[in-house]
């Protein structure tokens, strides 16, 4: 979903830097998949909960959610899954990581056709002004408390942990409203269509920092700023279950909550996890030179609005220079290499 302020030196460091990073910077998800499989199976079986029954949305809107039923139909795939993306003024302001978001979807392959199912969640009033001046599909979150979240703040300050607590809740009412979603964090770039590499037999799939093991993925530390939760009975305890657990980890940021207790949500929930692969969801932290691969690039591992908007726009430049290759110069390597991001590694103390 990036904030900064942890010191480097452990890829937990990283972790904290780069995952809610992002997330926390506002304040601070096919026809193609697997043609049209993924679409019709998470059809058929995602929106059916442990005991294979729909789940029910309730009846009437929950307070601070008004208007979202409606507008989420206008919003949704075929298959009712919606992608999700936070933002402030501060992200919302001309040439900022909104636009570069935006722009992304034009530039991929195969991914301009997502950008309409995108819903953009401004969490103040300069961010939905900006917002419905840009895309069609704007949703201002009605934060009752009296908090500054125009600028870029800081991981782990008040005003951070307010909004992605409010984040889980507005998450859950989709989920109860019967969506799936694929929440992105505005500082990631799209070059292909992700859903592809997206199990349909995951309750839930989150991208990492760093990717260690397949068949172990509660081993990797799962990153909150990319994940895809399916509309089943299970999935909306499971976010349930995650809310609740913020009265045992007071301070903590929901990604470091869940990290605590993923394994619960696996022991107690029977919940089904995956661990997406940084081969395909890249990030600063941990970026492959295979441009022939990567489906998504996150500007996790940095500190600092004004070096994420540089270093993406690297990316950006590096990604067009690929796709003016031929085929054949795209499968022999001519360009098939990512320009360091110099900017945000120095932020965490790296050196290029």
């Amino acid at each position: 979903m990036g904030f900064g302020g942890k010191e480097l030196g452990s890829h937990l460091a990283s972790f904290l830097l780069g995952a809610a990073l992002p997330t926390a910077f506002l304040f601070f998800l096919a026809s193609d998949r697997l043609g049209e499989g993924l679409s019709s199976i998470s059809m058929s079986w995602g929106s059916r909960g442990t005991t294979g029954q729909p789940a029910a949305p309730p009846a009437q809107e929950v307070a601070g959610f008004a208007g979202l039923a409606e507008l989420l139909p206008r919003v949704a795939m075929e298959d009712r899954t919606v992608i999700l993306t936070l933002a402030n003024e501060a992200w919302t302001q001309p040439g900022s990581l909104l636009d570069i978001y935006r722009e992304s979807f034009r530039n991929g392959e195969g991914t301009e056709r997502f950008l309409d199912h995108v819903l953009v969640i401004a969490v103040d009033a300069g961010g939905f002004d900006r917002c419905k001046a840009v895309h069609p599909h704007c949703y201002h979150l009605d934060v009752t408390k009296p908090t500054n979240l125009s600028s870029a703040n800081r991981f782990m300050t008040k005003e951070f942990l307010e909004l992605v607590w409010l984040k889980l809740s507005f998450q859950k009412r989709i989920l109860e409203l019967g969506y799936n979603f694929l929440f992105t964090d505005a500082d990631i770039l799209w070059f292909r269509n992700p859903f592809r590499h997206i199990s349909v037999y995951a309750d839930m799939s989150l991208s990492t920092d760093y990717f260690m093991d397949t068949f172990a993925p509660l081993n990797n530390e799962l990153n909150t700023g990319f994940y895809y939760m399916k509309s089943t009975n299970r999935s909306i305890e499971m976010i349930r279950y995650w809310r609740a657990a913020k009265a045992r980890f007071p301070d903590g940021s929901e990604q470091g909550v869940f990290n605590n207790i993923k394994h619960e949500l696996v022991s107690k929930l029977q919940g089904r996890i995956e661990a997406l692969e940084t081969a395909y969801f890249s990030g600063f932290c941990e970026f492959h030179n295979d441009l022939n691969k990567v489906c998504t690039m996150h500007a996790n591992c940095c500190i600092g609005l004004a070096n994420k908007v540089l270093d993406l726009r690297d990316k950006a430049a590096d990604w067009r220079n690929y796709t003016a290759l031929t085929p054949e110069e795209r499968k022999n390597g001519v360009f098939n290499k990512w320009t360091p991001p110099a900017r945000c590694w120095k932020t965490i103390g790296w050196n290029v």
